[in-house]
Protein backbone atom coordinates (compact mmCIF):
# COMPACT_ATOMS: atom_id res chain seq x y z
CA UNK A 1 0.00 0.00 0.00
CA UNK A 2 2.80 2.41 0.87
CA UNK A 3 4.47 1.72 -2.49
CA UNK A 4 1.20 2.42 -4.29
CA UNK A 5 0.79 5.75 -2.51
CA UNK A 6 4.34 6.77 -3.41
CA UNK A 7 3.69 5.82 -7.04
CA UNK A 8 0.49 7.88 -7.11
CA UNK A 9 2.24 10.90 -5.62
CA UNK A 10 5.01 10.65 -8.22
CA UNK A 11 2.50 10.34 -11.07
CA UNK A 12 0.53 13.33 -9.82
CA UNK A 13 3.74 15.31 -9.55
CA UNK A 14 4.71 14.41 -13.10
CA UNK A 15 1.24 15.36 -14.34
CA UNK A 16 1.48 18.75 -12.64
CA UNK A 17 4.98 19.27 -14.04
CA UNK A 18 3.79 18.39 -17.54
CA UNK A 19 0.86 20.77 -17.13
CA UNK A 20 3.10 23.66 -16.07
CA UNK A 21 5.64 22.96 -18.83
CA UNK A 22 2.79 22.89 -21.32
CA UNK A 23 1.32 26.18 -20.17
CA UNK A 24 4.76 27.80 -20.28
CA UNK A 25 5.24 26.76 -23.90
CA UNK A 26 1.72 27.86 -24.79
CA UNK A 27 2.19 31.25 -23.09
CA UNK A 28 5.21 31.94 -25.30
CA UNK A 29 3.52 30.69 -28.46
CA UNK A 30 0.35 32.67 -27.84
CA UNK A 31 2.37 35.83 -27.13
CA UNK A 32 4.14 35.42 -30.48
CA UNK A 33 0.89 34.78 -32.29
CA UNK A 34 -0.86 37.77 -30.71
CA UNK A 35 2.06 40.00 -31.66
CA UNK A 36 1.70 38.89 -35.27
CA UNK A 37 -2.09 38.90 -35.33
CA UNK A 38 -2.54 42.49 -34.11
CA UNK A 39 0.82 43.86 -35.33
CA UNK A 40 2.24 44.85 -31.95
CA UNK A 41 5.67 46.40 -31.51
CA UNK A 42 6.76 43.53 -29.26
CA UNK A 43 5.59 40.24 -27.81
CA UNK A 44 3.28 40.91 -24.83
CA UNK A 45 3.38 39.01 -21.56
CA UNK A 46 0.80 36.22 -21.57
CA UNK A 47 -0.57 34.17 -18.68
CA UNK A 48 -3.03 31.39 -19.50
CA UNK A 49 -4.80 30.92 -16.17
CA UNK A 50 -6.75 27.96 -14.87
CA UNK A 51 -5.75 24.46 -13.83
CA UNK A 52 -5.38 22.02 -15.31
CA UNK A 53 -4.13 23.73 -18.43
CA UNK A 54 -3.97 20.56 -20.49
CA UNK A 55 -7.74 20.04 -20.45
CA UNK A 56 -8.19 23.57 -21.83
CA UNK A 57 -5.49 22.92 -24.43
CA UNK A 58 -7.07 19.69 -25.60
CA UNK A 59 -10.46 21.40 -25.88
CA UNK A 60 -8.86 24.37 -27.66
CA UNK A 61 -10.79 26.81 -25.48
CA UNK A 62 -9.21 28.99 -22.79
CA UNK A 63 -11.22 30.47 -19.95
CA UNK A 64 -8.99 33.47 -19.18
CA UNK A 65 -5.89 34.54 -21.08
CA UNK A 66 -4.29 37.55 -19.40
CA UNK A 67 -2.16 39.85 -21.52
CA UNK A 68 0.14 42.65 -20.37
CA UNK A 69 1.09 45.30 -22.93
CA UNK A 70 3.92 47.78 -22.50
CA UNK A 71 4.34 51.14 -24.21
CA UNK A 72 6.78 49.51 -26.65
CA UNK A 73 4.29 46.73 -27.46
CA UNK A 74 1.63 49.34 -28.20
CA UNK A 75 3.98 51.68 -30.04
CA UNK A 76 3.03 54.48 -27.65
CA UNK A 77 4.94 56.94 -25.41
CA UNK A 78 6.53 55.69 -22.20
CA UNK A 79 3.94 55.73 -19.45
CA UNK A 80 1.28 53.94 -21.49
CA UNK A 81 0.38 50.40 -20.43
CA UNK A 82 -2.56 48.07 -20.83
CA UNK A 83 -3.73 44.86 -19.21
CA UNK A 84 -6.50 42.82 -20.82
CA UNK A 85 -8.15 39.44 -20.37
CA UNK A 86 -9.43 37.30 -23.22
CA UNK A 87 -12.40 35.24 -22.02
CA UNK A 88 -13.32 32.22 -24.09
CA UNK A 89 -10.43 32.38 -26.55
CA UNK A 90 -10.53 29.49 -29.03
CA UNK A 91 -7.16 28.28 -30.30
CA UNK A 92 -6.40 24.64 -31.18
CA UNK A 93 -3.28 23.43 -29.38
CA UNK A 94 -1.87 21.95 -32.59
CA UNK A 95 -2.11 25.36 -34.27
CA UNK A 96 -0.46 27.09 -31.30
CA UNK A 97 2.45 24.65 -31.16
CA UNK A 98 2.98 24.68 -34.93
CA UNK A 99 2.68 28.46 -35.19
CA UNK A 100 -0.09 28.14 -37.77
CA UNK A 101 -2.78 30.22 -36.02
CA UNK A 102 -4.74 32.22 -38.57
CA UNK A 103 -7.39 33.69 -36.32
CA UNK A 104 -8.34 33.77 -32.64
CA UNK A 105 -12.08 34.00 -31.91
CA UNK A 106 -12.78 35.46 -28.45
CA UNK A 107 -16.12 35.62 -26.64
CA UNK A 108 -15.33 38.66 -24.51
CA UNK A 109 -12.41 40.96 -23.72
CA UNK A 110 -12.07 43.38 -20.83
CA UNK A 111 -9.19 45.32 -19.39
CA UNK A 112 -7.61 48.60 -18.41
CA UNK A 113 -5.28 51.03 -20.14
CA UNK A 114 -3.22 53.32 -17.91
CA UNK A 115 -1.81 56.72 -18.85
CA UNK A 116 0.76 57.67 -16.25
CA UNK A 117 0.60 61.06 -14.54
CA UNK A 118 4.14 61.76 -15.75
CA UNK A 119 3.01 61.24 -19.36
CA UNK A 120 -0.04 63.49 -19.00
CA UNK A 121 1.96 66.13 -17.11
CA UNK A 122 4.45 66.27 -19.96
CA UNK A 123 1.64 67.17 -22.36
CA UNK A 124 0.85 70.28 -20.31
CA UNK A 125 4.55 71.16 -20.21
CA UNK A 126 6.66 73.15 -17.79
CA UNK A 127 6.72 71.99 -14.19
CA UNK A 128 3.21 70.51 -14.30
CA UNK A 129 2.39 67.76 -11.84
CA UNK A 130 -0.80 65.72 -11.59
CA UNK A 131 -1.95 63.48 -8.79
CA UNK A 132 -5.25 61.85 -7.83
CA UNK A 133 -7.52 63.72 -5.46
CA UNK A 134 -10.87 62.15 -4.67
CA UNK A 135 -12.69 61.41 -7.92
CA UNK A 136 -10.61 64.00 -9.80
CA UNK A 137 -7.08 65.30 -10.19
CA UNK A 138 -4.97 67.91 -8.45
CA UNK A 139 -2.96 69.92 -10.99
CA UNK A 140 -0.09 72.31 -10.23
CA UNK A 141 1.89 74.36 -12.71
CA UNK A 142 3.78 77.64 -12.96
CA UNK A 143 2.76 79.76 -15.96
CA UNK A 144 3.83 83.02 -17.53
CA UNK A 145 0.88 85.14 -18.64
CA UNK A 146 0.42 88.87 -19.23
CA UNK A 147 3.76 89.60 -17.57
CA UNK A 148 2.87 87.64 -14.44
CA UNK A 149 4.63 84.52 -13.14
CA UNK A 150 1.87 82.54 -11.48
CA UNK A 151 2.23 79.27 -9.54
CA UNK A 152 -1.18 77.64 -9.99
CA UNK A 153 -3.13 74.86 -8.38
CA UNK A 154 -6.49 73.48 -9.39
CA UNK A 155 -8.69 70.42 -9.31
CA UNK A 156 -9.92 68.89 -12.52
CA UNK A 157 -12.36 66.26 -13.67
CA UNK A 158 -11.52 63.45 -16.08
CA UNK A 159 -13.89 62.23 -18.77
CA UNK A 160 -14.00 60.68 -22.21
CA UNK A 161 -15.17 62.53 -25.28
CA UNK A 162 -15.08 60.17 -28.23
CA UNK A 163 -11.51 58.91 -28.43
CA UNK A 164 -10.08 61.71 -26.27
CA UNK A 165 -9.28 61.84 -22.56
CA UNK A 166 -10.36 65.24 -21.25
CA UNK A 167 -9.05 66.91 -18.10
CA UNK A 168 -11.29 69.89 -17.41
CA UNK A 169 -10.32 72.56 -14.86
CA UNK A 170 -13.16 74.75 -13.65
CA UNK A 171 -11.11 77.41 -11.90
CA UNK A 172 -7.46 77.71 -10.94
CA UNK A 173 -6.11 79.57 -7.95
CA UNK A 174 -2.69 80.99 -7.15
CA UNK A 175 -0.28 79.41 -4.70
CA UNK A 176 0.66 82.21 -2.31
CA UNK A 177 -0.34 84.88 -4.84
CA UNK A 178 -3.53 86.61 -5.84
CA UNK A 179 -4.54 86.01 -9.46
CA UNK A 180 -5.98 89.14 -11.07
CA UNK A 181 -9.65 88.55 -11.79
CA UNK A 182 -9.32 89.17 -15.51
CA UNK A 183 -6.74 86.35 -15.75
CA UNK A 184 -8.62 83.64 -13.84
CA UNK A 185 -10.39 82.13 -16.86
CA UNK A 186 -7.30 82.41 -19.03
CA UNK A 187 -4.98 80.62 -16.63
CA UNK A 188 -7.61 77.98 -15.89
CA UNK A 189 -7.70 77.11 -19.58
CA UNK A 190 -3.92 76.65 -19.52
CA UNK A 191 -4.42 73.64 -17.25
CA UNK A 192 -7.07 71.95 -19.42
CA UNK A 193 -5.91 68.90 -21.36
CA UNK A 194 -7.24 66.86 -24.26
CA UNK A 195 -5.24 63.70 -24.89
CA UNK A 196 -6.12 61.56 -27.93
CA UNK A 197 -6.34 57.87 -27.10
CA UNK A 198 -4.53 55.84 -29.76
CA UNK A 199 -6.21 53.06 -31.71
CA UNK A 200 -6.46 50.02 -29.45
CA UNK A 201 -5.77 46.38 -30.32
CA UNK A 202 -8.31 43.55 -30.09
CA UNK A 203 -11.24 45.75 -31.22
CA UNK A 204 -11.41 47.30 -27.75
CA UNK A 205 -13.68 50.26 -27.03
CA UNK A 206 -13.35 52.87 -24.28
CA UNK A 207 -16.07 52.47 -21.65
CA UNK A 208 -15.10 54.52 -18.56
CA UNK A 209 -12.29 56.55 -17.02
CA UNK A 210 -11.14 57.31 -13.47
CA UNK A 211 -8.00 58.48 -11.62
CA UNK A 212 -5.85 55.66 -10.24
CA UNK A 213 -2.85 55.56 -7.96
CA UNK A 214 -0.38 55.30 -10.85
CA UNK A 215 -2.22 57.19 -13.59
CA UNK A 216 -5.55 57.75 -15.26
CA UNK A 217 -7.19 54.38 -15.90
CA UNK A 218 -9.43 53.75 -18.86
CA UNK A 219 -11.74 50.75 -18.85
CA UNK A 220 -11.84 48.73 -22.06
CA UNK A 221 -14.24 46.13 -23.43
CA UNK A 222 -15.11 44.16 -26.57
CA UNK A 223 -17.39 41.21 -27.35
CA UNK A 224 -17.42 38.51 -30.02
CA UNK A 225 -14.06 39.55 -31.44
CA UNK A 226 -11.96 37.66 -33.93
CA UNK A 227 -8.26 38.48 -33.94
CA UNK A 228 -6.91 38.11 -37.45
CA UNK A 229 -3.66 38.91 -39.17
Amino acid sequence: MKGLLITLVVLIGLAVLADRVGVGIADTRVADQIQQQVHLGGAPTVDITGFPFLTQAIAGRYTDVRIGLSAADLGQPEGTTASVSLHGARVPLSAVLSGSVRQIPVDRIDGTATLSYALLSSKLGGDTTLRPEGSGLRITRTVQVAGFTLPLTATGTVSLEGDELVVDVQQASGVGVQIPGFLVDQVSRLLDLRYPIPALPFGLKLTAVSPGSDGVRIQLAATNTVLTG
